[in-house]
């Protein structure tokens, strides 16, 4: 499998205004996230989640933001300062082979960026691996850059990983599966 990182600066195509409208974090997430949970947003981008689950997890929550680009976390980081939210993100550099996270997870937000990663096993065994038993993560990838059958074998490595699907929610411009764990 090839995969492809997208560019901190191609990153502006799609997270803008119009994101905000397809993908607002107040009604994905409203029934998957609470106040004070600990989530993590993989693969965060320029913070478009990452802000948008600050505001549902609260001041006693906290948002785990990993990215791969240095300039994306910095941009990202910019981007939750201006609106108040940073003191609830932790934003974080990552490993192309790791993510690194350690602390257990009510909820995990893999948007638009598992097609990119070089191995999606070791991606969703590491993820399983912090999830909390009653946790879950959201894997949604794009319908015109991720066919269905590449989708379908993305939801086979989440099962070996060890987690059951538990629903398809629709999310706009995208195949989306919830897992939780098995």
């Amino acid at each position: 499998m090839t995969t492809h990182t997208c560019p901190w600066w191609l990153a502006y195509t799609f997270d803008n205004r119009l994101r905000r409208l397809l993908h607002d974090s107040a009604v994905l997430f409203r029934d998957l996230v609470r106040e004070g949970d600990t989530v993590a947003d993989l693969g965060s981008g320029l913070g478009h989640f990452s802000i948008g689950l600050a505001g549902l997890v609260g001041a006693t929550g906290k948002v785990i933001a990993v990215d791969l680009q240095p300039e994306m976390v910095r941009r990202a980081a910019r981007r939750a300062e201006r609106r108040g939210l940073l003191p609830r993100i932790d934003f974080r550099v990552c490993q192309p082979e790791r993510l690194g996270l350690q602390e257990p997870l009510d909820f995990a937000l893999a948007f638009w960026m598992v097609h990119e990663v070089p191995s999606q096993r070791a991606l969703l065994s590491e993820v399983r691996s912090v999830l909390r038993p009653t946790g879950r993560l959201l894997i949604a990838e794009p319908k015109g850059h991720v066919s269905a059958q590449r989708f379908e074998a993305t939801v086979e490595r989440a099962r070996a990983a060890g987690f059951a699907i538990s629903e398809a929610p629709r999310v706009r411009l995208s195949r989306a599966v919830l897992c939780t764990p098995d």
